[in-house]
This record gives structure tokens, sequence and C-alpha cells, in this order.
């Protein structure tokens, strides 16, 4: 509408002696989804065209001032910027098809929240619906209802603190994108995470799994690769033969955006971490890697290999760490390995 510099009422004639007041938009508004130019907005406001007494002459005027009212508020909105002529129907819209459609550019957790709002919802909801209150019983609900979609257990604070997260930076999307009309993340608390104990393999243990046989070869594979580099599941996931880089010397290296930063990142890898990637080929390195198998099967995998300890996929990576750390190396060369953002 920014193109939009001036707004006139007018009226039009009609049948039966009524007459229609509309609004007219010099220059003509393009709307950005159908790319149609828009001239004229019709405010479904009739008048008497000779009005033939006080009663009809007052009615007239009443009308009049509605219609004037409703002219002010689109020049208002379009001196902030901010009016779309479809602004009553995206109201209307679903909120819910558009979150889908958003969650589907970013990883799982994304899709997780995603679905979970929806079960929050009942399925159903519109722009219009989104406002503090429906934002903050949302919190609630993860905090008090929400179980884990892979094992059903009621989440643990820091997945709901992660899950709220998540859900925030979503609403600042829509905000920005100008869906939203408010920035309702300044009136949301975060919810804080609690310190908790983080899981590590000793070389000892490593060995055992080495030597432990799991029914899904390719995530015994990626679980040791992340013992070696530290990379995240997400990482591993999508890593590429592309990815893989070799240094004047003959050594490779890792060269790639990480999924969770979108930062480019070098890491470096020997000759055990080349081995557990397989035969060279083109695509992806760990082909038929899903996430569910870090679940059951992995457990079942770490009971075979005599290891009691609640190791997730998230502890491999803190392995690396760990070992690295034991071995010598400062601590600012582990965090740059490990793709921290600071």
């Amino acid at each position: 509408m920014q193109n939009c510099k001036k707004v006139t009422l007018r009226l039009r004639h009609c049948k039966h002696g009524k007459m229609s007041y509309y609004l007219d938009y010099y220059p003509p508004y393009r709307d950005k989804k159908t790319m149609k130019t828009i001239r004229h907005e019709y405010l479904g406001i009739y008048i008497y065209e000779s009005p033939k007494n006080s009663h009809e002459l007052a009615f007239n005027k009443t009308m009049e001032e509605k219609a004037e009212i409703i002219r002010c508020r689109r020049f208002e909105e379009i001196i902030n910027e901010r009016y779309n002529l479809y602004d009553k129907q995206r109201l209307n819209e679903s909120f819910i098809d558009y979150y889908e459609k958003e969650a589907k550019k970013h990883n799982q957790k994304w899709i997780y929240v995603c679905k979970h709002f929806k079960n929050y919802v009942n399925g159903k909801c519109s722009f219009g619906e989104v406002d503090v209150e429906l934002c903050q019983g949302f919190a609630e609900y993860l905090l008090e209802h929400a179980q884990s979609m892979r094992t059903g257990e009621r989440l643990s604070n820091n997945s709901v603190a992660g899950y709220w997260s998540t859900f925030r930076g979503f609403l600042r999307i829509a905000y920005r994108s100008r869906l939203i009309n408010e920035n309702i993340n300044d009136y949301l608390d975060r919810i804080e995470y609690e310190d908790t104990l983080k899981e590590s393999l000793t070389l000892q243990e490593i060995y055992k799994l080495y030597n432990t046989d799991c029914k899904i070869d390719v995530l015994k594979r990626a679980c040791l690769f992340s013992c070696f580099t530290g990379l995240r599941f997400s990482d591993v996931n999508a890593l590429t033969w592309e990815m893989v880089k070799e240094y004047a010397d003959g050594s490779k290296y890792l060269d790639f955006l990480a999924v969770k930063t979108t930062k480019q990142n070098i890491v470096p890898i020997n000759d055990d971490a080349l081995h557990l990637m397989g035969r060279k080929g083109t695509g992806k390195v760990f082909k038929g890697l899903f996430y569910y198998m870090t679940q059951k099967v992995m457990h079942e995998w770490l009971k075979a290999a005599k290891i009691k300890k609640h190791i997730t996929f998230h502890c491999f990576r803190h392995t690396f760490a760990t070992l690295q750390l034991a071995e010598g190396t400062d601590i600012y060369t582990v965090s740059k390995l490990l793709t921290h953002s600071n």
C-alpha cells in the first residue's frame, strides 16, 4: 500500500434510489498475493439518493460519518506503511497452514513444536486469534500437558524451554513478515533451562561400541563419527560428499553450513572418521539415517555394549569435547571445533 498516496471517499448510483460509498485509491494498490492492481474498495454503506424527510437526512449523515471514519483509518494505515487491502480476509486465514509451511523450512524440532501447537488449538487457529493470551496458554500447555512425539512421555523442562524458544522464533518471523500486527514476543517471558549432568563416553566405552554390533550399521557409523568430529545429528545427517575437502598435505576436512546456526564451518577429520564415512560417493554420506533410530535401536546397541549411562546422540558430541579437553586441547579451539557461535 506504500505506493498509494491518496484515499478519496466517493459515491456511486445504485438501484431503487440508493447510493453506495466506496474508497478511491490513487495510485492503485497492487496486492502482493494476486499481483492485481486495486483502485476501489466498496464499503457496503448505502444512503438515500434523494432523502424525503428528516429521518432519511439523519440516516445519510450517520452513514457518511461512518464512511469517513473508515477512510481516515485506511489513510492512517497507509501512512504507517502497514495497510493490506485484504487485512480482514487474512485475519480469518489459517495460522496453522502458514505455520506448517514455515516449519518445513527448518529442522525436526520446528515440526514437533508446530504439531504441539496444532494439538493445543485443536487443529484450528486463524491469524486473528493469535495474541498474547493464546501464546501464554501454549507455554502452560507445554509445561503441564505436552508429551514427547517420540516416546509419549512428559516433556522435560529443558525440552519445553527449547520448544518455547523455537515457537517465539516463529512468532518473530511472522511479525517481520507482517502477518501478525503485534510483536507478541515483547510480552512473553522466557522459560529458563535447568542445569543438567551431561553424560559422555570414555575411550574404553567407545571401543566397546565399536566392537559391538548394531542392528542399523549407518546409525553405528554416525554415532561414532560424532565422537570423532563433535558434529550435531542435524549436521551428520545433512553431510554430503561434496562437503569433504582436502588440504595441501592430503589430509581431509569438512566445509559446511551448520544446520542450527547456518554459519560456515571448517572441521578437520582424521583417518578413523573418514573410514566411518564409508566408500566415497555422491550425495549424502550417511544415507538412510533417520532421527527415530537414535531412540530404541541406539539404546539397544548401548545395552548390548553394557553401557549403563543415559546416552543420547548429543552425548557423542559432548564426548568429543570431553576427550579433546582431556588431551590438552584449549577450550577456545574446542569451541571452534564444535562450531559454537560464541
